[in-house]
């Protein structure tokens, strides 16, 4: 294969013819384009464009979910009304874990600029479409789940490939702050999108939809404009199998795990329910089915091979396992602060979800400070360090979460999430470029696309290993300090025995929406009604209920945190294993050159792409 050099002095491949087999949908080797010194540029710019939009649109809803569905005339936490409440958040997270694999493999064959581009096309549809919702109650809510699983389709397409066009377009020795910046910018998306749900929703709740379509029209344009092809992809088949048994298998799984926090029974979770254990099982046989398929096929979506590389296998391990705990992070910390520590410190229930989105901002500060400066620095020194320091940093920020008691000093807590947002800025941008720039450039799209089905797995496995962990942890405490505590405020001791056995996960959505968990509860039936003004007042005030959980909440907490300590740091063990900064193998024909370790970079490979 041969090789011209842009104006960077980053070589790309060259055109290569390729046939196509009677009767197969095979794709054509797609033409390249010579591009500028000043594309790489344009193309990490439009490519951050990208990924902030997807991932601010993934997390974007869920603090504005309280004025979304006063909007469309929907009582999310009506027991019938749950399920539209879970798939509004999840969906999203289930659509982008299960095809950012397939979209990046499609990158790789008919072109990575030109699936990019049409993920941008069609995320923008969609969010058109989420902002003129028509209906009302069931229908409207309906709308909403069918067309963000739409805009999650296209935004699936455009996180797939993008690192893979900023891998194509960044010499070896800019390609981690390249990539740094675009994995940081994914990162803080996921926390922007919560201050931006917030202040969004007090405007208007199609406000939410609204602030997608100006911004993905114009990455649209601008993107069909300005990207150019400038790698040469690979042509193949597409492999129909090993797309629905992954698709179908992981779909189902995610679905189970999700249904999984629901109770069933007389049980808190639904971890008996027998349809969430046919989930759970089919799944797994699905995904087994799905390894055996592609070690069988001659061009599989999923190159199995690629973990023949230790620093792939070891990158995506530790990608993993952070992403579960930082999904984790995200959800308990604004349960803490909507349902304990805003609320005690004089914030209407109602106003929580703004304010918890502003009180999370030194996260997002530590993303944006430490990533590109960690990109940077690991392009000279290597991914290894910072990747692995800044899991440990994780593991203390954790460790120090843990330790602060529930009702804290905003300053100290303010400190640890900047330290967490540090840590993972560290960690997350030289392990995604050690991970792209250890695969041969022919298979960048599959990998990329591969990458990113492990970060949002973890996000969709977060949210049923964390709730299950609160929820475990308050059902052991929280039914009798509920009941006493209400019946020490005048509540009929019948009335306090069933709010108090209702399911701790309504108790969660209550405070995760905004809402004062004791008059849902006691609002129903009416049993506010049994008590005097002074009393009523009192327990649907700031601090009666705050008070009331901080004991239980505590220690479901205690558990929440320490299993995300000890998840990175099992991160930073396999982080450190992945061995020093490697130059990418060459593939061998079609299957990329297993490797044990990784080599010094020498001045010659630091430029060069396989040939």
């Amino acid at each position: 294969m041969s090789a011209h050099k842009n104006g960077d002095g980053h070589e790309t491949p060259a055109r290569r013819g390729g046939a196509s087999g009677p009767g197969s949908l095979r794709s054509a080797r797609h033409k390249t384009t010579p591009v500028g010194p000043g594309y790489k540029w344009v193309a990490l710019s439009n490519t951050t464009l990208g990924v902030l939009i997807a991932t601010m649109d993934a997390s974007i809803v869920i603090i504005s979910l309280p004025a979304i569905f006063r909007g469309i005339g929907l009582d999310p936490l009506a027991p019938g009304n749950i399920g539209y409440l879970l798939w509004m958040i999840l969906g999203y997270l289930l659509v982008s874990a299960v095809l950012v694999v397939v979209l990046g493999r499609l990158g790789d064959m008919f072109g990575r600029v030109r699936i990019y581009n049409l993920g941008f096309l069609i995320f923008a549809c969609a969010s058109v479409a989420l902002s003129l919702d028509p209906f009302h109650a069931g229908a409207g809510a309906m709308w909403l789940i069918l067309w963000r699983l739409v805009q999650a389709f296209g935004g699936s397409m455009l996180t797939a490939n993008s690192a893979a066009i900023l891998t194509d377009a960044f010499p070896a020795r800019q390609r981690g702050m390249a990539l740094g910046i675009n994995q940081i910018t994914a990162l803080a998306g996921q926390f922007l999108g919560l201050l931006a749900g917030g202040l969004l929703a007090v405007v208007d709740w199609r406000a939410v939809f609204w602030v997608s379509v100006p911004i993905s029209i114009t990455g649209t344009i601008w993107s069909y404009l300005s990207l150019r092809e400038t790698s040469a992809g690979r042509p193949g088949r597409v492999d129909w199998l090993g797309n629905l048994t992954f698709a179908s298998g992981a779909g189902i799984l995610l679905a189970g795990i999700t249904y999984g926090i629901q109770p069933y029974g007389g049980s808190a979770t639904g971890w008996g329910n027998p349809w969430v254990l046919t989930g759970l099982f089919g799944g797994v046989a699905l995904l087994l089915l799905f390894c055996y398929i592609e070690t069988h096929v001659a061009e599989p979506m999923f190159n199995l091979a690629l973990f023949k590389i230790r620093a792939f296998t070891a990158g995506n391990v530790a990608a993993l396992l952070t992403s579960i705990a930082r999904g984790g992070l995200q959800f308990m910390l604004i349960i803490w602060l909507q349902g304990i520590w805003l609320p005690l410190h004089g914030y209407d229930f109602e106003d929580t979800p703004l304010w918890a989105g502003i009180f999370m901002l030194p996260l997002t500060i530590g993303f944006l400070v430490a990533g590109p400066i960690s990109g940077y620095l690991s392009d000279r020194f290597g991914a290894r360090l910072f990747s692995t320091a800044g899991l440990i940093v994780v593991a203390i920020s954790f460790l120090g979460l843990l330790a602060l008691p529930v009702d804290f000093d905003y300053g100290l807590f303010a400190a640890l999430l900047l330290l967490n947002g540090l840590g993972q800025g560290l960690f997350s941008a030289p392990n995604t470029s050690s991970i792209m720039g250890s695969v041969p450039a022919e298979f960048r799209g599959v990998a990329s696309g591969m990458r990113s089905t492990f970060q949002n797995s973890g996000t969709a496995l977060s949210i049923g290993v964390f709730f299950s962990l609160m929820v475990s942890g308050l059902a052991s405490r929280l039914p009798t300090t509920l009941s006493s505590g209400l019946q020490a405020n005048g509540v009929p001791a019948g009335a306090a025995e069933h709010a108090a056995s209702l399911p701790p996960v309504s108790t969660l959505f209550a405070t995760f929406l905004g809402n004062n968990p004791i008059q849902h509860l006691l609002s129903a039936d009416g049993a506010l009604d049994h008590v005097s003004a002074a009393q009523r007042a009192v327990l649907t005030g700031h601090t009666f209920f705050p008070r009331l959980v901080s004991g239980p909440f505590h220690h479901g907490l205690a558990i929440v945190f320490s299993v995300a300590a000890g998840m990175a740091l099992v991160s930073a063990v396999a982080s450190a294993l992945r061995g020093s900064h490697r130059a990418e193998p060459k593939p061998a024909g079609q299957d990329p050159s297993p490797a044990t370790g990784e080599t010094k970079e020498t001045p010659q490979s630091r430029h060069n792409t396989p040939s």
